[in-house]
């Protein structure tokens, strides 16, 4: 007798699924003048239910034990704070504990013959060791939804043609979008990935041949591809033809990457593996928008945390409202920081919105009392014409235990006239970091084995060496 089990689209309600996560205009027209108590109201009772799936999970009831929590003290929204935070530490401490998988999530406690089918990757291994990542076929679903919805909410044109330079491999992020697109849009989907996996030469002549309008993945690495183009005999914006980039932007320049490519309209957004897709800019390009249907969004101070001052920057700390099948993810800690948009949201929806991505509170230097954020130094150096936009930080200590920074960034000038120019580098950083850091100025491609900009999704921006 064979056994039977659930398929993947048997194993939840996908239209109603639809329903409770809509998109394109059906967005607009659930939560257009919805009004913010009416927005709570929603959050809270999907709150509830994802709390009640954690509780059944051995990885909450040990973390929440060991806290002091009861069940009877989670009534509603309101008593998230009482939940202790969880972060990646935790998570890897789980597989560490429960091999290989964890028990971070509720797989085993489902019946080996009523258990659906479960995706599987890992992360990058960007801050470490690669991360399981698990997904039951309702929270992948929502969580490609959501980045569909996203491209849609920018102004995606029906039947685009999009090319993605997310990598694949066991990381999640190619796979993800891949799904996100054939599920979610009607474009067309090349699925380039990373320079590793299709040579950066050959991704540009694939843009040309296919007649790819649309550019998706990390920006540093699209940047890279103009170059590209260029050495190819390729002009971006003539041969290669480009409405949108869809990338995450943080805090880099828009103007250097749109010139690159010819204009283009940039979209920024931000989420991480475990979350799926928790903000998007939109048409009004006045920050990202939360989709608060589908997440809880603290914003909590990285020393002490609790909640941030208004106007002031934080941890975004997140509880996904869907994930009530196979992994629970509340209050976990991305320790990415942001900070809130002030005023109405343009757009008629009772979002609230990010600034987007300004760094790592776990990458952050702190330096004679100031908190440097790695990734922030970039933005900094583009007022300057001959930056050429890639960049590395080295932490140092000398041996009077003194800690310094030392700031390597590109430049199309000359070595002999490179010199000259490092006062208006320094005197640049001061006036925007607040103190004095050390510059050291390089020709183009000169650290590209220091950032492996060609070969990782995340460009290694920081190398802390006053451990080693």
């Amino acid at each position: 007798m064979q056994a039977s089990y659930p398929t993947y689209f048997e194993s939840f309600d996908y239209q109603a699924m639809l329903r409770d996560y809509p998109l394109g205009e059906a967005l607009f027209q659930q939560f257009r003048g919805m009004t913010t108590a009416d927005l709570q109201a929603l959050q809270n009772q999907r709150f509830m239910q994802v709390v009640q799936r954690a509780w059944q999970i051995p990885f909450y009831q040990r973390i929440w034990g060991q806290a002091g929590v009861t069940p009877a003290d989670i009534q509603s929204l309101a008593d998230i704070s009482k939940l202790p935070l969880i972060s990646k530490s935790d998570i890897m401490d789980s597989v560490e504990r429960f091999p290989p998988l964890g028990d971070f999530h509720g797989m085993d406690s489902i019946p080996a013959e009523q258990r659906p089918p479960m995706v599987f990757h890992t992360t990058s291994g960007t801050t470490g060791t690669p991360q399981p990542l698990v997904f039951g076929p309702k929270g992948r679903e929502v969580q490609g939804l959501l980045v569909g919805r996203s491209y849609r909410f920018m102004g995606l044109k029906p039947a685009a043609t999009i090319q993605s330079c997310y990598g694949h491999g066991m990381i999640n992020g190619g796979h993800y979008i891949r799904e996100a697109v054939t599920h979610y849009t009607n474009a067309t989907f090349l699925s380039a990935g990373t320079g590793v996996e299709t040579r950066s030469a050959q991704q540009v002549q694939l843009m040309k041949t296919f007649g790819v309008n649309v550019l998706v993945g990390f920006v540093d690495y699209i940047k890279r591809l103009s170059d590209v183009a260029r050495e190819e005999g390729i002009e971006p914006g003539k041969d290669i033809k480009i409405d949108m980039i869809i990338g995450h932007l943080g805090m880099e320049s828009r103007d250097s990457i749109a010139k690159a490519w010819g204009n283009p309209e940039l979209f920024d957004w931000y989420g991480v593996g475990d979350t799926g897709c928790i903000a998007a800019e939109g048409p009004d390009h006045d920050g990202m928008h939360v989709w608060e249907d589908a997440h809880y969004l603290e914003l909590l101070d990285p020393d002490t945390d609790q909640p941030i001052a208004e106007g002031g920057c934080g941890n975004m700390v997140v509880t996904c409202l869907y994930k009530d099948d196979l992994y629970p993810i509340i209050r976990f800690n991305t320790h990415d920081i942001t900070e809130l948009v002030p005023g109405p949201n343009q757009m008629g929806l009772p979002f609230r919105r990010i600034r987007g991505f300004m760094g790592r509170s776990d990458n952050m230097v702190k330096l004679r009392g100031i908190n440097i954020y790695p990734q922030g130094i970039g933005p900094m150096l583009e007022e300057r014409t001959e930056f050429l936009g890639e960049f590395i930080c080295k932490a140092v200590r000398d041996a009077s235990g003194r800690d310094d920074m030392i700031v390597l960034a590109e430049v199309s000038t000359a070595a002999p006239q490179r010199a000259a120019l490092l006062d208006d580098y320094r005197a640049l950083l001061k006036r925007k970091i607040g103190i004095e850091v050390l510059v050291e100025l390089v020709g183009e491609g000169e650290l590209t084995p220091l950032t492996q900009v060609d070969v990782r999704q995340k460009p290694i921006r920081l190398l802390d060496q006053r451990f080693s």
